[in-house]
């Protein structure tokens, strides 16, 4: 499969079919939706490792998927709310079409909002953030630009994962730490033009009450189990990106320099994976080097870089996100790759005799 529009539409679009399927015909849809999210992805990116010739791709057709995902989002939100609260098919059924629609949320929902708030098109950033928003993280949409772009691999970056730091731990401070980083950054704006930091314009306001908004419609429409579902979809899709910003920073670090100031964001300071499928699949985002280094590039045009320009990662990302989850086997992991990055690093540092 050649990494061409189509097959960016092809990967994206068959989870939505799926779980369109299951959601209304239940049954072994519902497994297959499953199955297909779980394993059957991860074993693409194994079983078959095609080299993907780079093709010229029109950047704004590449937009428009990605705005169509994002719609897709939306859909797919309500449907499976819905479907979970209004037919009852028993516990694990119920819980595996959970998981079914919380792995895309997770994966491929924010991976597509990340791309959109990076576009310079207004509509296309405030799409984006809307989905950030209907899943509670909407802060993301400030936080990650002006916040984890300009200050990664430092200690002023609250979503860089320290050496030795647990997941959990991280999880947490990310996520309060963003939130308080992103706010300040909507404040400041706010004052150079005058206004007070309470003012409608101040973006905070649009993710807390988006948010307040997207959920009282699905209580609404769905009642208290609606409100519940909500908000697990919203934590478990939460809780997947939080991952990935644990494991594509984890470690990594940017020198000080003489003056005080860190050393420009280079392409070894994030965490990548050249698994094919996965990235079709999440719209590059594991090609995350190039990303840091380019943040206005489309995801279409990232580059998948060898390993000795940028750190690869042993897995694809989802198995490295679900390593993650297991703190001993996760240090035991990646000791050795980040050890390999830091010695490499330490003698680039030390001056010439």
């Amino acid at each position: 499969m050649n990494q061409s529009l189509p097959a960016f539409a092809l990967a994206t679009g068959i989870p939505i079919l799926l779980l369109s399927l299951a959601a209304f015909l239940g049954g072994w849809w519902i497994a297959i939706a499953l199955i297909y999210a779980l394993f059957i992805t991860n074993g693409l990116d194994r079983i078959i490792y095609p080299k993907l010739p780079r093709r010229d791709m029109n950047p704004e057709m590449a937009e428009h998927l990605s705005k169509t995902l994002a719609i897709a989002h939306w859909c797919l939100l309500f449907l499976g709310i819905g479907a979970l609260s209004w037919t009852e098919r028993g516990f694990i059924a119920d819980f595996s079409l959970f998981l079914a629609f919380g792995l895309f949320f997770g994966q491929v929902s924010n991976s597509n909002a990340h791309e959109l708030i990076h576009r310079p098109k207004i509509f296309a950033r405030q799409l984006g953030a809307s989905v950030y928003t209907s899943l509670f993280f909407g802060h993301h949409a400030t936080a990650h630009t002006a916040i984890h772009h300009r200050f990664v691999c430092t200690p002023n970056d609250p979503n860089t994962a320290k050496k030795g730091e647990s997941y959990y731990r991280f999880a947490v401070r990310a996520w309060v730490g963003s939130f308080k980083a992103g706010l300040k950054v909507e404040n400041t704006r706010l004052s150079i033009k005058n206004l007070p930091k309470w003012h409608a314009s101040n973006a905070y306001w649009h993710y807390c009450f988006g948010a307040v908004l997207a959920i009282a419609l699905t209580t609404y429409i769905f009642g208290i189990m609606g409100f519940f579902l909500h908000v697990a979809f919203g934590f478990f899709a939460t809780s997947q990106l939080l991952l990935s910003d644990y494991v594509q920073h984890y470690g990594l670090r940017r020198r000080k320099l003489d003056d005080g100031r860190f050393e420009p964001v280079g392409l070894r300071h994030s965490w990548n994976a050249p698994h094919w499928f996965t990235s079709l699949l999440m719209l590059n985002a594991p090609r995350h080097s190039d990303h840091h280094k380019n943040p206005l590039k489309p995801y279409t045009e990232l580059e998948n870089l060898p390993a000795d320009q940028a750190p690869v990662l042993p897995h694809s990302l989802p198995i490295m996100g679900f390593i993650a989850l297991h703190p001993r086997r996760w240090q035991k992991t990646m000791a050795p790759h980040l050890d390999r990055w830091r010695n490499a690093e330490n003698q680039q540092a030390r001056p010439a005799n």
